[in-house]
């Protein structure tokens, strides 16, 4: 099982991409979501997305400022402000 998960800003498509796992800073917390995540919606504070390509697999860290996240039936969707490269 997989969770299909995109990052993108108001510029670009940054990533579209089946993982195991994604971890968002959420403005109230982090958390993580895995496929079959309910349904849910969260500003996003600056920090690092860590992507999990496989279970127990090292993280990859994406910077971002700001923005939104969405769980959906069909994965997670992160709206990043900006993506510090």
């Amino acid at each position: 099982m997989a969770l299909q998960f995109e990052l993108v800003t108001p510029a670009r498509l940054v990533r579209s991409e089946s993982v195991h796992m994604v971890v968002v800073p959420g403005t109230e917390g982090e958390f993580g979501v895995l496929e079959g995540h309910a349904p849910f919606m969260s500003t996003v504070r600056d920090g690092a997305v860590k992507v999990y390509r496989t279970e127990g697999g090292p993280a990859e860290e994406i910077i971002v400022e700001g923005g939104f996240a969405e769980v959906t039936p069909k994965g997670l969707t992160v709206l990043a402000e900006r993506v510090v490269d």
